[in-house]
């Protein structure tokens, strides 16, 4: 029902009271001030500033409300160019005031079905959103969801048909002025199709006025404002048609303004005065002509005596042969007759208005789905003298409607399934917090245990020099230093858990590496477990920690017998795995690719479900009390993830568990595994500088290295530290913690302590590394490293390799500053073809001269992997290395030259007094650091060289 109110003198009121009774429709007089219900159409009668500001108000509060203002003759025209100006009236009605009162009552009833179509989309609209309720006893996250699910199901198809089915021109606007979206109405109102049209800009065949103001548009609504009323004239071949433009800015999920939407509404027929009541039946003709819908008009006794041309296109039947039937017997589907016919029947009976949807025969036969509305038009006496009526193609909502209704069950599926699917992952991302926190204390604690466990080491191995002779006192302290290697051992699990260990990783083949450990494993786990071993062909080899996959192929095994009881089969399996993208997704903490998998299947009890996410946790254990610290797993966990694998742990109770560990395959070739063999423990007289916090550390460091002969100076920070340097006091080692607090860190402290004293060397130690000098699981390149807590031994090698490299390159560089002519030699040498291989430039540079004094061919390199590259390539005849080389040590280089190249003679360039153990000790040589010229001769003096060997 449409309801008319007037606001205005009683002059106006009289007249519009007989306008509504030519258009069948009653008027209400406003009092002052806004209605306080809605009203379809009002209609202003005073012009006056007042009123102008009530019309607005009525807009604010009741968009759809359509305002017809009567303006004197003498000011229409002035009243109309400003219009446009005026927010939110800009789309109002203007009508002259001394019009008669049949033509005021066409210009109401426009303005009346323009009212109901936009009161039509609201309910629409409320009808969608009704459709989406969500029961309001579910939990607000999972109602959020559900809502955002079913919203963006049904609106993409109501969008879709609306837009398409939509009588204005829609157009969609990106912020830099392309166009996204084009409807049906914008192709037929502008002549270009969507696919010429997106992608373009509309100011490209628009004239300069109308460019100026959709550009305007763009800038509001890119601002985040919205408007309507805008309007523009456009000719299109040869025609002037006016469009009444309403804009709205476009948002994404999360509140941002991407484009902004456009709608263009024909208001030519309005602006050029076509909607008074003198307009011609030609006129008529030519508008329904026009309109995307089928128009009909019936006489009041319900015979139809006119269709439009769209009408006889769709059905098929020439408009004389249906003029003066009952068309409802010839088009409708039969299904739909008897209640369309009783409908039609009660709409010309006055009981209801005519609005119904049915099914229309198209000319191929087929059913389409259209809206049908009937409007009777009315005499002065207000008898119906002319029905006129619509019919609007809403074959695709009719389909929407059908699938969404089909699809219910499907929808709340797919709703409950993506609900599942966030739980998961919400639940997974709770455990790898938890788990990261835990890592994080783990690590912190194994730092500050670390440091516990140096004092007490230190001041043992101090003490055990006191005690010799006595056989009671000497058993008691080698009980605990054996004490300290097993909390040496603990923080090292929680360090390896924490993902805060040095990692030392090597290219080994798995398979290899567990057919070496069948013995082993079998005496650990007893007679009673029966082992058997799976190795898959062609195995892929892998980057890992050799130390660290032992200590995991033992703690597996041996968590397996505890759940077995001592009794059982255990099952180690290795073979090459592809994690693919599906798995992947799945386990938001691995990538897909290549790995070698590793897997453990024991007999056992099986775990518990409700406990299973806590076994990687560190100290959690189900064995009894003293029977298990609960980090053997949060090791190998902590291990496998700092190493860039995935584990995974299937268990049934009662039937047993399978522990899965992923790594990551490596391309490169299977590195050789060497033991390395130390020398004897010497000291020296240099001075050492000790930054350390901890008091109780610092003290046990100090009296450790003063034992063994060397000067020492001690500072409490990097801060207290670095003033030493810059004193002056000759420092010939900076042997720093890596944490300790302060705002200087010891990082920067070692290249400050550096540029101030070029020959100093640094040695860090610490328990707890916190990537500060170790990035990727590995000491940064030219980094040295003594891990707390260190045996006393360990400490005095480890300085006095710092200590001979530090020399060597003094004697470099002083070697390179000299002028004299080279150094004769005292003994012609055999002409060789020597690769050095050394990490220090100046050591390179220094020893490169060297050999060419002694007329020996050098070819020279900084790291192992070059020199196999060389050697791969060139013949040699006598390697002379470093020891101690970043990336791949010494050690394993010189056992893979002797199993790759065995006859080529090896120099051991190092600060150790004996070099590694070979499988072929023969034609080797050992070389001290520091070294000149005369040791250099007689080291190569000393090589049997191979039969290649050139000779001038």
């Amino acid at each position: 029902m449409t309801i008319i109110g007037y606001l205005g003198d009683e002059a106006g009121e009289a007249t519009v009271r007989q306008a509504t009774l030519f258009a069948t429709l009653t008027v209400d007089v406003l009092p002052e001030g806004i209605p306080a219900s809605a009203y379809d159409v009002v209609i202003i009668g005073a012009l006056d500033p007042g009123a102008l500001g009530t019309a607005r108000l009525i807009l604010a509060s009741q968009p759809q409300t359509q305002i017809i203002f009567l303006v004197p003759p003498d000011r229409l025209d002035r009243f109309r160019e400003s219009l446009p100006f005026i927010p939110r009236l800009a789309a109002a009605w203007t009508v002259d005031a001394t019009v008669p009162p049949r033509a005021l009552a066409e210009v109401i009833m426009k303005a009346a079905k323009t009212a109901g179509r936009r009161n039509s989309m609201t309910a629409l609209r409320n009808q969608i959103n009704q459709r989406v309720t969500i029961n309001p006893s579910v939990s607000e996250a999972r109602r959020a969801e559900e809502v955002r699910l079913r919203q963006l199901a049904l609106s993409q198809v109501y969008l879709a048909t609306l837009l398409a089915q939509a009588p204005d021109a829609f157009i969609a606007l990106s912020l830099d002025g392309r166009i996204t979206a084009w409807n049906d109405a914008a192709e037929r109102l502008f002549g270009r199709e969507a696919a010429s049209a997106i992608g373009q800009t509309p100011f490209d065949y628009v004239s300069a006025e109308v460019a100026f103001v959709l550009r305007d548009i763009l800038h509001l609504g890119g601002e985040g404002e919205s408007g309507s009323g805008r309007e523009v004239n456009i000719a299109r071949k040869g025609t002037e048609r006016w469009l009444e433009l309403s804009f709205a800015p476009i948002r994404d999920p999360e509140g941002v303004v991407v484009g902004v939407s456009l709608t263009a509404h024909d208001v030519t027929e309005r602006k050029s005065g076509e909607l008074r009541l003198s307009q011609s039946e030609r006129r008529l003709r030519t508008l329904t002509e026009t309109l995307p819908q089928l128009v009909w008009t019936a006489k009041p006794d319900g015979l139809c005596d006119y269709f439009s041309p769209q009408w006889v296109a769709f059905t098929g039947i020439a408009e004389q042969e249906q003029l003066g039937l009952r068309w409802l017997e010839l088009v409708i589907h039969p299904d739909d007759r008897e209640r369309t016919r009783d409908h039609w029947l009660g709409a010309l009976e006055g009981r209801h208005s005519y609005d119904i949807d049915y099914r229309i025969r198209r000319n191929d036969g087929l059913y389409r789905w259209f809206k049908t509305r009937g409007t009777p038009i009315h005499n002065d006496a207000g008898e119906t003298t002319q029905w006129f009526g619509t019919c609007t193609d809403i074959e695709e909502i009719v389909e929407a409607r059908e699938l969404l209704q089909t699809n219910a069950e499907l929808l709340e599926q797919r709703v409950h399934e993506e609900t599942a699917k966030r739980s998961e992952a919400e639940r997974a991302l709770r455990q790898a917090q938890k788990m990261e926190a835990i890592g994080q204390l783990t690590g912190g604690v194994a730092h500050d245990f670390n440091n516990l466990l140096q004092v007490v080491s230190g001041n043992l191995q101090l003490l055990s020099k006191d005690v010799v002779g006595l056989p009671s006192a000497a058993r008691r302290i080698a009980n605990a230093l054996a004490a300290v290697q097993r909390g040496s051992k603990l923080a090292s699990q929680l360090l390896a858990f924490g993902r805060k260990q040095a990692l030392d990783p090597k290219v080994v083949n798995i398979g290899r590496f567990v057919a070496d450990m069948e013995d082993m494993l079998q005496r650990t786990l007893g007679e009673t477990i029966e082992i058997e071993t799976v190795r898959g062909g062609g195995l892929w080899n892998t980057l890992v920690d050799p130390t660290q996959v032992e200590n995991a192929l033992l703690n597996l095994p041996i968590n397996a017998r505890d759940a077995m009881d001592g009794s059982g089969k255990l099952t180690i399996e290795v073979g090459n795995a592809f994690l693919d993208d599906s798995y992947a997704s799945d386990h938001q903490e691995v990538a897909a690719g290549q790995y070698v998998l590793v897997a453990v299947t024991d007999t056992g009890s099986g775990i518990p479900l409700d406990i299973i996410e806590k076994v990687f946790e560190p100290f959690f254990t189900t064995k009894p009390i003293g029977k298990g610290t609960g980090l053997g797993l949060s090791m190998v966990y902590g291990f496998v993830k700092q190493s860039g694998g995935h584990i995974k742990i299937y268990s049934e109770v009662g039937e047993g568990t399978t522990i899965k560990l992923y790594f990551p395959r490596s391309l490169e070739e299977e590195d050789a595994l060497v033991v390395n063999d130390h020398g004897p423990v010497v000291g020296g007289s240099e001075t050492i500088l000790v930054a350390e916090d901890d008091e109780q550390v610092r003290a046990t460091v100090v009296e450790l290295l003063t034992d063994l002969g060397y000067k020492v100076l001690k500072a409490k920070d990097a801060a207290s530290a670095l003033t030493v340097i810059e004193s002056g006091i000759p420092v010939d080692l900076l042997f720093t913690d890596v944490v300790m607090p302060g705002p200087l860190k010891s990082a920067d402290l070692a290249r400050k302590a550096v540029e101030r004293v070029p020959d100093l060397a640094v040695l860090f130690t610490s328990g707890y590394t916190e990537n500060s000098i170790v990035h990727g699981g590995r000491l940064d390149a030219g980094v040295e490293l003594l891990s707390k807590p260190y045996a006393r031994e360990t400490m005095a090698r480890k300085i006095r390799h710092v200590l001979n490299n530090r020399t060597q390159r003094m004697e470099a560089r002083q070697r390179l500053a000299q002028t004299s002519p080279a150094i004769p030699a005292v003994r012609q040498l055999p002409r060789a073809k020597i690769l050095l291989v050394e990490d220090d430039m100046l050591i390179r540079m220094s020893t490169t001269d060297m050999l060419e004094d002694l007329e020996q061919d050098v070819e020279e390199v900084g790291l192992a992997e070059e020199a196999i590259a060389l050697l791969e390539r060139q013949d040699f005849d006598v390697l002379i290395t470093d020891m101690g080389l970043p990336g791949m040590s010494g050690d394993e280089f010189c056992a893979i030259v002797r199993e790759r190249w065995p006859g080529i003679a090896i120099v051991f360039a190092t600060g150790r007094n004996e070099g590694p153990l070979l499988s072929d000790m023969a034609r080797t040589a050992l070389l001290l650091k520091p070294f000149g010229v005369d040791e250099l001769r007689t080291a190569l003096t000393s090589l049997t060289l191979a039969p290649g060997a050139r000779q001038e």
